[in-house]
């Protein structure tokens, strides 16, 4: 029996489950939040439980500590001997990795490398890498980039009209991120649909804290929102989305503190987005308490967040001259019934109609009316199967 761990760090959280393989029975998960802030939350469920703990965790390599501790001490393993190998979600491959890899000295020093492309992740991703290298480092270790998925986009997608010499010479292009996700959820939405992945044309709505939207043609990304790092797109839960990229030097120029563009593309990562527009936060739970509470900011920051959300789910529609289906996942996606309302309505002249008996929460399947031209699908993520596959298949 080979037991496998699949490590998803994101940029504020690291969701993780253990697989007996290649049964891919769940024998524990669990998730860490607010990871880097007041009062993080930790998460384990196994064997019919759930333990959680409210703790200051400062980084990713504390988390990894606290994770591997806690699979002994619950008695979910007795040793980690029992971990044959590790898989890691890893945002920006760059042009480097196209595929899933083995882990060694090289790689890693190649991810953080690539930590420009991903620079709220590829360091968390690394660091969570070494921590598991430092304690376990005997086993398979293996990556799963979240670019990997896109790297079937044309030129025509990943290009931006600038000088070609910046392309040829210094990569810059469109890598897209989320991609193992949206990978996921369209093979997924194909069983649902009943249909062959080749025929269908679907758009995935990955809506957590950071926020991606993917054109899949045939089981093929051929388009997707986050750009040459994980700050493109619609409006995030701390990263501004799109804006004119003149904004960055007049910010220079303008504000005290900000002393050149590295310092506003910090801002603009993790100051700005939801958090940026209410001051308070950057879950949406807490911008659905100050929209009842009527909060002037909680309820522009919703109202931004949706357009954005409207406008680049409708040039899909755009890239794909139509679609079979929208789909909803990850935190936001899978579990916010306003947020998915008020994007489908303000998008019905596309032929989508919500049934509001399975718009709730808790549902996943076809949330779309009978009738509905496009379908309406909510299909939770499981980024961590697809890893834990994926290093199934390389230690083979």
């Amino acid at each position: 029996m080979s037991k496998t761990i699949a490590i998803n760090a994101g940029s504020s959280s690291l969701k993780w489950q253990l697989y007996k393989m290649p049964e891919e029975e769940v024998l524990a998960a669990g998730i860490f939040e607010r990871i880097g802030l007041k009062d993080s939350i930790v998460t384990v469920k196994y064997d019919g439980k759930k333990e959680t703990a409210v703790r200051d965790i400062a980084d990713h390599i504390e988390a990894v500590k606290i994770l591997l501790d806690n699979l002994t001490s619950f008695g979910i393993i007795s040793s980690y001997d029992e971990i044959s190998g590790v898989g890691h979600r890893v945002v920006a491959g760059g042009e480097i990795f196209k595929e899933s890899t083995l882990i060694d000295d090289e790689v890693l020093a190649q991810i953080e490398d690539l930590s420009s492309l991903a620079p709220l992740h590829n360091p968390a991703n690394a660091a969570g890498i070494r921590a598991f290298k430092e304690i376990l480092p005997d086993i398979i270790s293996v990556a799963v980039f979240d670019t990997a998925f896109h790297s079937t986009m044309p030129a025509v997608a990943y290009r931006y009209p600038i000088p070609n010499r910046f392309y040829t010479d210094y990569q810059v292009r469109k890598y897209g991120a989320h991609g193992t996700s949206h990978y996921y959820v369209s093979r997924e939405a194909a069983k649902l649909l009943g249909k062959p992945i080749e025929e269908l044309k679907l758009i995935t709505a990955h809506i957590g804290n950071g926020v991606s939207i993917s054109a899949v043609d045939g089981g093929k990304s051929v388009d997707t929102s986050m750009g040459f790092t994980p700050l493109a797109g619609p409006m995030m839960g701390t990263r501004s989305g799109d804006i004119d990229p003149a904004i960055i030097p007049y910010l220079v120029e303008k504000v005290e503190g900000l002393n050149s563009a590295a310092d506003v593309i910090n801002v603009l990562n993790k100051e700005s987005g939801v958090v940026g527009i209410t001051e308070k936060s950057s879950d949406m739970r807490d911008v659905e308490d100050g929209i009842a509470a009527g909060d002037k900011n909680s309820i522009l920051a919703h109202d931004i967040y949706v357009d954005r959300l409207k406008k680049f789910i409708g040039q899909y529609f755009a890239v794909l001259n139509g679609a079979d289906a929208l789909i909803f996942t990850a935190g936001v996606g899978e579990n916010d019934t306003e947020t998915r309302r008020r994007v489908v309505e303000g998008l019905s002249w596309f032929g989508m109609t919500l049934d509001p008996e399975k718009n709730v929460f808790g549902y996943a399947g076809d949330i779309s009316t009978a009738d509905s031209k496009v379908k309406v699908l909510v299909i939770p993520t499981d980024e961590e199967l697809v890893i834990a596959r994926d290093v199934e298949r390389l230690k083979k």
